[in-house]
């Protein structure tokens, strides 16, 4: 597509712009209002030109109802008239080249013979004329009315206190008939001195080069704060006031040093000039030259004071000024460590405000006679009041709204204080009043305090306990502390002896005012050592607090004894020799001891028996047992009737007999006592100090009785998941022929899961002489069943194996045989050697399901993928193909074209 056509509005508006173009020289606007005797200044430029860049001006003037007459050219000399060419030459008017396209005409000292019309206008370097060329502004010039002055002449010099208010007056009009300037409070305060003008008023600060703004009253009426002083305006501080038709005063109440100086009081007159204020004209007059005369004040107190612990300190802050009358004095005290302590670092005892309102520390008082000596009082003084103490003295006086202001401050030299303190004189011993001569002995120690001298109703004596190491060489070994009490009782714990001392076992105490007691209930070997006490003298100061003042050693006290290993001696006697099985046996233990306190004897009696066969070691078991108290308790035995024929007694405190009723076979084995030697440990706890074994008594029948064999046999060592495991326990009988119904047996089957022996076996389960079962709990989903299948042969089942199944399988076996006095002997327990058992996996039903399901959901998915597909092509995918007519044309001929 092409473009649109232009529109013929905006070809007429680009015509014009280019034929209008061309050079514009410009002067302010309207008219330029000037008072006589200022300077006058008149910009002119140029744009839109051609030619050098550089332009050059020509200025013509023209009095009212005049022709023009030259008054300034840049590129030609002789261009002024003759009037003009004098003030040209001393420069009363200057011609200024601001831009190469613009300057600017100053005239100073206007006087109203200049006012007229000014035309500014450039020579032509354009190549066709167009635009305009020159440009002509009217200047207005005012006879200079505005009067500025003090309503003093000459300028005073003013000289006042510190805080004493400061007023200075100043007059300022522009014309005799102008009217009265409205009150600074009011919003629309202006100073029109003319129709078209308006007074503006600055009080200014000088001191040297530096000026600073004060208060100023714009040309609209407004007030504003110089930099430095608006805080003290909006206090009211600072004022500005009217007298009169032209009276302006200013006030500073207070008045402070930093308001010395020379203060002028400048008045500018302003007019409106193009939609815009311009000052045409400024005044400056000094009014007074302010001179602050600071306050005199001075602070003393005594130099050197000395005053004895627990007596009263009376400071004396004198001051001296010259002036009290309008003022008010505030009073400080405070203490320091230093003689050039800072006020920050410093303790504040005690302060009295202007208001005569007092406030001081806990006893501490501040007080005064007259408005010159102020006392600081500081009742029972401690060593810790010995410092260096100054006050600190103000001056306020009170401003025009009640608000305060400091006028002076002072800070007398430090006085030092010197507290003298009387220590306390004291002795102190430490003996051992109970000395331990064994272990577990209690200790008790004393320290006392003698010989106290200057020990007044402030002190207190507390106590630290300390341990040290005996070393036989000359190595210095560090003290231990063990407790240490301050001067408010609190009683703290070191580290060796916090546990010990909760638990009771260290026991601090005070007996009497001068007598500390540290007692141990059961003196350990590691109790041994040197012991002594530290007596401390505690001060109370005037806050109540404690503080340490003075430490006394003690001598130590050692303690010692020699230690020797407990012994302890046991013989085991046979009274009467075991005669047959079923006769009782009995056996003697006698204790003898040595370096072991107030014994008391626990006594085991242990039997070890000979395995017969099986995978363990010989067995040891506790038969029964008798503690210190005489209680008899029980061994591990697993047969409740024959635990019931076995009696344990003690004899004498050092004799002890065991019977065992009815031995049996079963009961052949090494006899032993083992005895433990217990000490008394405070109230009812016992220690245990030695223990002893004594001599075995073996019990071994000789009959010639049947022996017993066991083994293990299986005829599927070897089976499938699911499939039952049998094992069978057979047993032999040698040496003798016995009826079936004079034998009966305790079968236990245990199971080794593992390809070797190395792990404890598991009780599968067991078959008691009465013929109960007996099945241990099993973790998984397979059955057991155990059964007599003949008089020597019992089989054992494991239903719907499992892998977990596998293992060694062996049995144990207990005969029992029964006597020809109709008693029932138990024989040695005998051990099968294990059969290996492997459980194996049926491949075949392991996969059957998984590959049916496979396939099936394989063939499913085949299925469902054809039938989608077939769908989709046959519903979704179709789309008619219309045959696109093609045209048939002819060619043209080139001259036809």
């Amino acid at each position: 597509m092409g473009l649109p056509a232009p529109r013929p509005l905006l070809l007429l508006a680009l015509l014009w712009l280019a034929v209008c173009r061309g050079r514009v020289v410009r002067v302010p606007a309207g008219a330029l209002v000037r008072v006589a005797g200022t300077e006058l200044v008149i910009p002119c430029n140029v744009s839109d030109y051609d030619g050098p860049s550089e332009q050059n001006f020509d200025w013509s003037f023209s009095s009212a109802g005049g022709g023009f007459v030259e008054l300034a050219s840049t590129w030609e000399v002789g261009f002024a008239a003759q009037p003009y060419r004098e003030r040209l030459r001393t420069g009363q008017v200057v011609l200024r080249r601001t831009a190469n396209d613009a300057v600017e005409l100053h005239i100073k000292n206007v006087q109203p013979s200049d006012q007229g019309l000014y035309k500014c206008s450039t020579p032509s370097t354009d190549a066709t004329v167009q635009g305009n060329y020159e440009d002509t502004v009217q200047v207005k010039v005012l006879a200079d009315a505005l009067r500025v002055g003090p309503t003093e002449r000459p300028a005073p010099s003013l000289g006042l206190r510190e805080g004493e208010p400061l007023e200075l007056r100043c007059s300022a009009s522009s014309s005799p008939a102008s009217p009265p300037a409205a009150a600074p409070t009011t919003p629309a305060f202006a100073l029109p001195p003319a129709p078209h003008t308006h007074l503006a008023l600055r009080w200014e600060l000088r001191r040297g080069p530096e000026h600073r703004t004060v208060l100023a009253l714009t040309h609209l009426g407004r007030l504003r704060a110089g930099p430095g002083y608006e805080q003290r305006y909006r206090a009211g501080a600072v004022r500005l006031g009217t007298e009169g038709a032209d009276g302006f005063r200013l006030t500073l109440d207070p008045a402070l040093a930093a308001d010395q100086g020379a203060y002028w009081c400048v008045v500018g007159e302003w007019i409106a000039e193009h939609g815009a204020w311009q000052e045409i004209q400024e005044k400056a007059v000094e009014v007074a030259a302010v001179v602050i005369r600071p306050t005199v004040l001075r602070a003393a107190v005594a130099r050197n004071v000395s005053v004895a612990e627990g007596k009263d300190l009376d400071l004396a802050c004198n001051i001296s000024t010259d002036r009290l009358d309008d003022v008010r004095p505030e009073v400080a005290w405070y203490f320091s460590r230093s003689p050039d302590g800072a006020l920050p670092a410093s303790h504040v005892l005690a302060k009295l405000d202007r208001t005569s309102l007092v406030h001081s520390a806990p006893h501490v008082a501040l007080s005064h006679t007259d408005t010159r000596s102020y006392h600081l009082l500081v009742r029972d003084v401690s060593r810790d009041s010995a410092g260096y103490y100054f006050c600190q003295v103000a001056l306020w006086t009170l401003g025009h709204n009640r608000s305060w202001h400091k006028v002076a401050e002072a800070r007398s030299a430090p006085a030092s204080v010197d507290v003298t303190w009387l220590e306390p004189d004291y002795q102190v011993f430490l003996n051992a009043s109970q000395v331990p001569g064994f272990a577990e002995d209690p200790t008790e120690l004393e320290c006392r305090v003698v010989d106290v001298r200057n020990a007044e109703a402030s002190v207190r004596l507390a106590v630290s306990w300390y341990y040290r190491l005996s070393r036989r060489s000359d190595d210095t070994v560090a003290s231990e502390l063990l407790a240490v009490m301050d001067g408010d009782w609190t009683l703290r714990y070191g580290e060796r002896s916090k546990q010990r001392a909760q638990d009771g076992e260290f026991i601090f105490s005070k007996e009497h005012t001068d007598t500390f007691t540290f007692r141990i209930q059961r003196t350990t070997e590691r109790d041994r050592g040197n012991y002594f006490c530290v007596v401390s003298a505690w001060t109370r100061h005037p806050n109540n607090s404690w503080v340490k003042s003075k430490d006394v050693f003690s001598k130590p006290v050692s303690i010692f004894w020699a230690a020797e290993d407990s012994v302890l001696v046991v013989k085991a006697q046979q009274p009467k020799p075991l005669l047959a099985v079923g006769s009782t046996f009995e056996m003697t233990c006698k204790v003898s001891s040595r370096n072991v306190k107030s014994p008391r004897y626990s006594v085991a009696i242990t039997a070890q028996k000979v395995t017969v066969a099986g995978p363990g070691p010989n067995e040891t078991r506790c038969m029964v047992s008798l503690d210190q108290d005489a209680v008899v308790r029980p061994g591990n035995w697993t047969d409740a009737e024959q635990a019931r024929g076995v009696v344990l007694e003690k004899v004498q405190e050092d004799e002890f007999r065991y019977r065992m009723y009815q031995t049996q076979v079963s009961d052949a084995g090494l006899y032993r006592c083992v005895v433990t030697a217990w000490t008394p440990v405070g109230g009812s706890l016992w220690r245990e100090a030695a223990t002893g074994l004594s001599n075995p008594i073996e019990i071994d029948f000789q009959t010639s009785g049947p022996a017993f064999n066991a083994s293990v046999h299986t005829d599927t060592p070897s089976v499938t998941r699911g499939e039952p495991i049998k094992v069978y326990c057979i047993l032999t009988v040698e040496s003798a022929m016995l009826d079936p119904d004079d034998m009966a047996f305790d079968v236990s089957w245990f199971a080794v899961h593992s390809f070797g022996l190395d792990k404890d076996p598991v009780l599968l389960s067991t078959l008691d002489r009465k013929g109960m079962v007996t099945t241990a709990p099993r973790h998984g989903k397979s059955g057991l069943s155990l059964e007599r299948v003949g008089t020597l042969e019992f089989l054992l089942q494991v239903h719907g194996s499992e892998d977990q199944d596998f293992g060694n399988y062996f049995c144990s076996v207990t005969p029992w045989v029964k006597s020809p006095t109709g008693s029932w002997q138990k024989e040695a327990e005998i051990h099968s050697k294990p059969v290996f058992i492997t459980v194996k996996m049926d491949v075949l039903t392991a996969f059957k399901y998984p590959l049916l399901i496979g396939v099936g959901l394989s063939t499913v998915v085949g299925l469902l993928s054809c039938l989608i597909g077939y769908c989709s092509a046959h519903w979704c995918c179709r789309k008619e193909v219309q045959e696109t007519r093609r045209e048939r044309r002819r060619l043209m001929s080139m001259e036809m074209d």
